[in-house]
């Protein structure tokens, strides 16, 4: 059995993860780097330090107490007595016997120090579970009426690009292999897995292996093991079965191919692949936002509460004070060493989650009716164009006739000039030609109708947020529900807190977006519903909630209780907003609207609304309204026979006397009159006329139409979209979304985000509300993953293409006039991807000679400092050639070198509304304005192509220094003179690019 120094040491492995050599990813390949380095500091320098620390407290209280023998022995010889048959001399005697065993307390000090870190570790996350004493917890409390706390509330929820249920990747021989898991087991509503029931990925016995689409597809379970083994044993059973399976040799044959590591040279490419899928889904998911601050607190209540047992301190002797002092002193300064080394690897990871991420691509759709035709012969010769819109549009199946040309290959000018709804998409054309259509382009951020971007939305939310801050009118956002097939299958088994950490990570992010009047829908289901009200009032406490219920699957679910056939839609809107949401109107007859107001609110009173207060003047034979009299004055008596010419005055007088108010103001009832808008009944009751077109109904709580049919209009329409079997369960019903935005009575240039788009049923939406009135309200779309270029992307530019769709054809080819721009963000496995390890032999030479300050460095310096230059972390050498910075990414399959698109990274940045972009004679030129209204010009050049003379020599000649051209800020990347070049009367200011974007970058304030 290990003692406690080995369990020990067990722990420290598992908690810097050095256990985990095989793994070539995430913060493994940080760790890797350093393995040897920080094994031989733990073993060589730290866990030693216990012992010194012991034997100088030992030492000294063994002086003390030997010093007080000296003199019990004196005194007893002083009385004539046998100093060994005193009593206090044989104490004392035996305190410097005990005090003496330096092994004894040692062993306490690592068994106390594995006690407190492994209480918070759990496969990969420290848990903020603040203990008071055994079994009593605390959380932070500060006097709220209503607490909502979770595990995971002061951490981030770390959603990467891999996708649970699918891995897949590409062989040597250039075919795929791919894991699908199926058959995922789950615990019962938030029961955490009893010990030695967690769940495992686990080599599936039934039809493991299969052939499919020219793919070898290998199947797994996720559940706990009947044995009990851990991953790594599952991990080799897995190899061993796929092996040993016949009927696939030639597949076996080349996933056998070496991946051999330093730790393991036989290691083969399947195992590769199984240690990657595996720890990928099962391991950093969540990084602390500060783990030191938090360790340091929970090390204080462990040793008071069990190390010193501040209950019985009053009981203790002061030799035995004296004992704990020493166990304290070696316990703190070890387990400070340990967490501050834990807080830096932590801190390093926070610093990359939260860095705002690069854009890696940047492209634009935009419709021909929108391209000038000097642009139309390049295009008409671009295969690769053609091709998409084979793919997308089935252009190759438009026949021409006499008014309008057929397809042909190449395409014809006719034939372009006759299809102004076709989406041209610059990821098919050079850099040049995409430059030079944007330059033609007026106003370019007001072009836009919307803006997708792939990216893990946390990412996305912080990059976009500089330039939207304020801005967005409506949120609307379907996130998982974490049940059924959207659960989130966390590592640790704390569902219901993971997925309150994920939602409350993101509506952090997203509430600074919001503009004045906002209003923000969020589609749930049962199972979380509860909690995300409980989230919503915490952080959007400004906002009230209401509720809708959505009938969205009529035919009923699959009953564990209940056939569930409904779900949520929280629809939010500021408590001070007198915002009403409406509902839509029947397309005929007219409907018979009391004219008197009802209800017991204050603005159906008199009191609150005089100017509503009137008579209006009937015909008592006709029974025809004549017109109305002005609003007597508060507190006079007001006529109420009939006038001089015999026409009844009709009060909105209520039951007892009650002075209610009409509908409508004296002056908005004069316009009813005169357009024959109000009729009266024989007992002189006034009825509003409201045909279907002047409705404005309330929006009911209950949602039972049809229309809102998830199957229907939206699977089976997505269908139709995308021509092949879509890849959510159950995309939202285009009506449920619509009516939802329809309801905020959005108004032109307003903008909805979805940071949760899916398959973009919400730019769907949006579309077809700009459709049915002409109006031009925008979209922000955030997706993760291929789901962006398999379902969102296409489904949006089918959608702009053709308003109809049967099986993946268009079917009226009526479309809009439209333009887009969709990214691609830098992911977090990208940013780790491209971390590089620099530590310089003067560097080294320095630790060597220092182990004071190798102590420290390791501790607190070390990840920072060498990982310095960086691609991820911004290589500022790399500016000189700005066009050329290059990141290695992840692309599916392949990590591939691609440029940085730095240009576009900084406009958001800085949050700048784009107006212009050209390049011109070498420089690339973006002007516009930023959040503080302020004009900017923004140029980028390779710094060996255009040195600061050439530049100054560029800026004269494009007139930037004259006052019809003055801007407020001017960017340039690399030192530069243009500051001279300024006359006396100008206001404008220069700034270096690098050191903005390097500040911006890592700017955290609002994460």
């Amino acid at each position: 059995m290990p003692g406690n120094l080995e369990k020990l040491r067990g722990l420290l492995a598992e908690l810097f993860q050095l256990d985990q050599a095989d793994l070539d990813f995430g913060i493994y390949r940080i760790m890797n780097a350093k393995r040897d380095e920080i094994t031989r500091f733990l073993d060589q320098d730290l866990l030693p330090q216990v012992r010194r620390v012991l034997e100088e407290r030992t030492q000294t209280e063994r002086d003390a107490v030997q010093a007080e023998l000296t003199q019990a022995i004196a005194q007893a010889r002083t009385l004539g007595a046998d100093p060994e048959g005193i009593p206090r001399v044989r104490e004392l005697r035996e305190r410097i016997a005990r005090a003496g065993d330096i092994p004894a307390l040692e062993n306490e000090v690592f068994s106390h120090l594995f006690s407190f870190f492994r209480r918070y570790y759990d496969e990969g996350d420290f848990l903020s579970l603040r203990r008071y004493k055994e079994g009593v917890y605390a959380i932070p409390y500060e006097g709220e009426e209503v607490k909502l706390h979770w595990a995971n509330a002061d951490q981030y929820y770390i959603k990467t690009a891999e996708h649970f249920r699918d891995y897949t990747f590409k062989l040597p021989n250039g075919r795929r292999v791919h894991f699908k898991l199926v058959e995922a087991g789950t615990e019962q509503g938030n029961n955490r897995a009893a010990p030695g029931r967690e769940r495992r990925f686990i080599f599936r016995a039934a039809e493991p292996l299969a052939v499919e689409n020219g793919e070898l597809l290998i199947r797994f379970e996720y559940r706990p093991d009947e044995q009990g083994r851990r991953q790594k044993e599952l991990i080799a059973d897995a190899e061993r079965r796929i092996n040993e399976t016949r009927g696939f040799d030639e597949w076996i044959g080349a996933l056998a191919a070496p991946a051999p590591t330093e730790a393991n040279p036989q290691r083969t490419l399947l195992a590769r692949h199984l240690y990657q899928y595996t720890a990928r889904n099962t391991f950093d998911y969540f990084i602390h936002k500060d783990l030191g601050g938090f360790l340091r607190r929970e090390l204080d209540f462990y040793i008071k509460n069990e190390v010193m047992h501040l209950d019985d301190i009053e009981d203790e002797t002061a030799p035995r004070v004296e004992h704990y002092l020493g166990k304290i002193k070696a316990i703190r300064r070890i387990a400070d060493k340990i967490i501050t080394m834990l807080a830096q690897i932590e801190d390093f990871q926070k610093k990359l989650w939260l860095k705002k991420k690069f854009v890696i691509e940047t492209n634009y759709c935009i419709t021909l009716d929108r391209v000038p035709e000097e642009f139309y012969v390049e295009i008409a010769a671009n295969d690769a164009q053609r091709d998409a819109w084979v793919r997308l549009f089935a252009i190759d199946e438009i026949h021409g006739d006499l008014t309008h040309a057929a397809y042909t290959v190449p395409l014809s000018f006719g034939f372009l000039r006759a299809n102004p709804f076709l989406l041209l998409d610059t990821r098919h054309f050079s850099g040049h030609f995409t430059t030079a259509l944007l330059s033609r382009i007026d106003d370019l951020d007001a072009a836009y109708d919307g803006v997708l971007v792939r990216s893990e939305n946390f990412q996305a939310l912080r990059l976009l947020s500089p330039r939207f801050r304020g801005q967005i009118a409506c949120i609307y956002i379907d996130p998982p529900y974490n049940t059924g097939d959207s659960e989130i299958l966390y590592k640790n088994e704390y569902i219901s807190s993971s997925w309150l950490t994920l939602m409350a990570n993101r509506i952090e992010l997203s509430a600074p977006l919001l503009s004045e009047d906002p209003v923000l829908f969020v589609a749930i289901d049962d199972f979380e519903m509860v909690d995300l009200c409980e989230l919503i009032d915490r952080h959007l406490s400004l906002f009230r909630r209401e509720m809708i219920v959505v009938n969205h699957h009529p035919q009923g679910g699959k009953a564990r209780t209940l056939a569930n056939t409904h779900e949520y839609m929280l629809a939010c809107v500021t408590k001070t907003s007198d915002r009403t949401l409406t509902g839509r109107t029947s397309e005929e007859g007219v409907e018979h609207r009391p004219f008197k107001r009802s209800g017991t609110a204050e603005s159906n009173f008199r009191r609150a609304r005089p100017n509503s207060f009137y008579a209006i003047l009937i015909d008592p034979h006709t029974h025809e309204i004549r017109g109305i009299e002005p609003p007597p004055p508060l507190g006079v008596e007001y006529p109420t026979q009939p006038t001089e010419s015999g026409l009844a005055r009709a009060y909105p007088v209520g039951v007892g006397g009650a002075e209610r108010v009409w509908r409508r103001s004296y002056e908005s009832c004069l316009e009813l009159i005169a357009n024959r808008r109000l009729q009266c009944t024989v007992n002189l009751t006034v009825y509003q006329l409201i045909e279907a077109h002047d409705r404005t109904p309330a929006l009911f709580s209950n949602w039972v139409d049809p229309r809102y049919n998830a199957g229907t209009f939206g699977a089976n329409l997505l269908r139709d979209i995308l021509g092949t079997q879509n890849p959510f369960s159950y995309p939202k019903s285009i009506h449920t979304v619509g009516d939802a935005l329809f309801s905020v009575n959005l108004q032109d240039e307003d903008i909805i985000l979805d940071y949760f788009a899916g398959s973009g049923t919400t730019g769907h939406a949006v579309i077809n509300l700009n459709r049915e009135d002409d109006q031009n309200r925008k979209y922000v779309l955030v997706e993760m993953g291929e789901h962006f270029d398999t379902a969102l992307l296409p489904r949006i530019q089918r959608i702009v293409y053709s308003r109809d769709w049967r099986d993946g054809k268009p079917v009226s080819r009526e479309g809009s006039s439209h333009t887009f721009k969709y990214l691609r963000l830098e992911s977090f496995d990208d940013t780790l991807l491209n971390l590089r390890w620099l530590r310089r032999p003067e560097q080294q030479t320095i630790l060597d000679e220092n182990p004071g300050v190798r102590e420290d460095y390791l501790l607190s310096y070390m990840l920072d400092v060498e990982a310095q230059g960086s691609a991820s972390l911004l290589s500022v050498e790399a500016f000189e050639d700005p066009f050329a910075y290059k990141l290695n990414v992840i692309r599916g399959d392949e990590t591939k070198a691609v440029n940085v698109d730095l240009v576009e990274t900084f406009n958001w940045l800085i949050g700048l509304t784009v107006r212009h972009i050209d390049h011109i004679r070498g420089v690339r030129v973006v002007s516009g304005t930023n959040p503080a209204g302020e004009r900017v010009l923004v140029l980028w050049r390779k710094l060996a192509d255009t040195d600061n003379d050439a530049l100054d020599e560029w800026f004269r000649r494009q007139g930037y220094n004259s006052r019809d051209m003055e801007y407020d800020l001017i960017y340039v990347n690399g030192d530069n003179n243009l500051e001279n070049l300024r006359r006396p009367d100008h206001t404008w200011k220069v700034r270096m690019i690098e050191p903005e974007f390097k500040r911006l970058m890592f700017e955290t304030q609002d994460a």
